[in-house]
């Protein structure tokens, strides 16, 4: 089964994430199948950047998000909705 989750980047104490599709039981870091964005905590405000087209693509091929990812989804759909994207 495929997930939509985050996987670490950056140096310690550092993070920021990219939002990946991989297999559920792979590692955190471990291998994935597509990135398709990132996620940076510690700018002001977050920087959260998704390619939407991929991302409904992999919904529809049944990946299911994390709860953490589903929120960021939700955090940043209302702004990609007033682009028109």
């Amino acid at each position: 089964m495929l997930a939509i989750r985050l996987t670490r980047m950056g140096s310690k104490k550092r993070p920021f994430y990219r939002i990946v599709v991989a297999e559920k039981r792979s590692k955190r870091d471990g291998a994935f199948v597509e990135a398709i964005g990132y996620y940076n905590p510690l700018t002001q405000p977050a920087e959260i950047r998704l390619d939407w087209d991929r991302l409904q693509y992999w919904l529809r091929c049944g990946a299911q998000p994390t709860e953490v990812v589903r929120r960021l989804i939700r955090k940043v759909a209302p702004q990609a909705s007033e682009h028109g994207s």
